[in-house]
């Protein structure tokens, strides 16, 4: 009696084929919209990834008409005199054309070349960032061109905390901040420009 009973209780828990492939064809739906969800992901993912793109580019839009315009009379009225101005910046690449550094707007003269690196909040990060894209644009410039011209760096940004404009001149930058639709540059009493 109880073994009749106890193969009862087995062959009502056991599965049947019916209840496995049921379990399966519902696993293979669920599989499918995982697989539906995961494409909708990687479109909204996509379409970010085009839409940073695009504030990238007007970043790049705001550097040339905020910064770009004045920036060559603010310089050369500290006896640069500069003849050339890069706006759309420079890319530097390896032997492999992998990107090293991107530089947003480069002044040029017989002498000097400035690098200015152009941020809308600048951060302590920016500043440690310019001070490796000026080493890396040194060496570019010693490897590739042995340009004797001295190498100065500046950043412009539409928002400075003190203290963060503080670290920028303690590392030799010239500092460009954005004041109502125009850049302003105060040179305080001391600074000396780094040269790399």
């Amino acid at each position: 009696m109880e073994t009749t009973q106890t193969a009862k209780q087995t062959s009502a828990t056991a599965p049947t084929f019916e209840s496995v492939w049921a379990m399966m064809q519902e696993n293979a739906e669920a599989m499918k919209e995982v697989r539906e969800t995961q494409k909708e992901t990687e479109r909204s993912i996509k379409a970010l990834t085009e839409q940073m793109g695009g504030l990238h580019n007007k970043f790049g839009e705001m550097a040339e008409h905020m910064v770009a315009p004045g920036i060559v009379e603010r310089f050369n009225s500290l006896g640069y005199h500069f003849d050339a101005i890069a706006d759309r910046g420079l890319k530097i690449l390896d032997e492999k054309r992998n990107l090293k550094a991107e530089i947003d707007i480069l002044l040029e003269n017989g002498d000097y070349i400035i690098a200015v690196e152009v941020k809308a909040d600048v951060r302590k990060n920016d500043i440690k960032h310019h001070v490796k894209r000026m080493e890396i644009f040194r060496q570019h410039r010693n490897k590739k061109h042995k340009d004797p011209r001295k190498i100065r760096g500046a950043i412009a940004g539409a928002l400075f905390y003190p203290n963060i404009k503080e670290m920028a001149l303690e590392n030799g930058f010239y500092v460009l901040e954005q004041s109502g639709d125009t850049m302003k540059m105060d040179i305080p009493k001391g600074f000396k420009p780094k040269e790399w």
